[in-house]
């Protein structure tokens, strides 16, 4: 019989399939034909982009010229502006909000045949460098209150560009999501005094069977409520609520936790589309106690339909017990 579980953060419900579970070889993978013409994002092409906000290059080399390891650049097609002022207004019973935030794309390697995966933990140090270094910076604009970091491989998972990349979105708002996540967090140590994340990554800790992977200040679990099948968290041991509290050496153990899980997944899925998504607190948050900050791997291997739709509960057709354990026997390149 199927279990409905119940998340301890958003008092969401999902259905986790227990009969006859779906394995890694169950799903079809949908794979990304490759592009045609110049990819706007390799060495060479820096004209293609709008100028750099930022990169990683040695001394000497050419402002939006090659020689970069990671370079920032503002999305050429932003979802929000960072020009223009922040109106707020009603129409009837309607809230709108001028389009005002800032969108960025972080190109991880001058590479074109590499993916994250492939990054040495040096490199992907560089990466999560840019990363918080945007983020900080953002957060100097008082017109914005959020910003979100995430990333879609694949077609699957939305991206529609090959060479491998992040994004940032600054937002005037906080999304829907992470205040569900806070609200429950907040709810949560108000009772126990105790953060509701902590408690599930010491049980997890203790238990072991939703375990991927840990190192000295991260570890990977697929969450009890995943929603997705192979969905896996990557949380500081430490508790953080804000991703820029990280420590450089903090920063060291989760660029080799982020490729470990990385190397796990493409070795047991076959390399799947996922979406990279990291939750932190808001810029202005006061609550640091509740929230605990964290990155969400989620592998596109099932589609939302309509009783997801419907309900906002979501059906897993794979017990996250038996893809961590898939994922911790998988032989990967530590």
């Amino acid at each position: 019989m199927s279990e409905l579980r119940r998340d301890p953060i958003t008092g969401r419900w999902n259905i986790i399939v227990t009969d006859n579970p779906s394995g890694p070889g169950d799903f079809e993978i949908e794979r990304t034909p490759p592009a045609d013409g110049p990819c706007p994002f390799c060495p060479g092409q820096e004209a293609m982009t709008s100028s750099e906000i930022l990169a990683v290059r040695p001394s000497g080399s050419v402002h939006n010229g090659p020689g970069w390891s990671v370079r920032v650049v503002p999305n050429k097609f932003p979802a929000l502006r960072i020009e223009g002022e922040l109106i707020r207004r009603g129409l009837g019973v309607f809230d709108l909000c001028s389009g005002i935030g800032a969108h960025e794309v972080v190109i991880e390697t001058p590479d074109h045949a590499r993916q994250l995966a492939d990054l040495a933990p040096t490199e992907l140090e560089h990466v999560l460098q840019a990363l918080l270094s945007r983020s900080r910076d953002l957060r100097g604009d008082r017109r914005l209150k959020y910003a979100l970091i995430f990333k879609n491989y694949g077609l699957a998972a939305g991206a529609t560009v090959e060479h491998t990349h992040s994004q940032i979105i600054a937002l005037p708002i906080v999304p829907k999501r992470v205040q569900e996540e806070l609200r429950g967090a907040e709810q949560y140590y108000a009772f126990r005094e105790r953060c509701v994340f902590c408690d599930m990554l010491r049980q997890d800790l203790n238990e072991q069977d939703r375990i991927v992977a840990e190192n000295r200040s991260f570890a990977a679990v697929c969450p009890y409520v995943s929603s997705f099948p192979f969905e896996v968290w990557l949380l500081p041991k430490r508790h953080q609520a804000d991703v820029v509290q990280m420590s450089p050496e903090e920063v060291t153990d989760l660029a080799r936790m982020l490729r470990e899980t990385l190397g796990r997944l493409r070795s047991v899925l076959e390399d799947p589309p996922y979406n990279f998504i990291l939750h932190t607190v808001p810029m202005d948050a006061r609550q640091q106690e509740a929230y605990h900050w964290h990155i969400e791997l989620i592998p596109k291997l099932t589609k939302v339909a309509g009783f997801e739709w419907g309900t906002g509960f979501y059906i897993n057709p794979t017990p996250p017990e038996l893809a961590a354990k898939a994922l911790r026997e998988a032989k990967v390149q530590v």
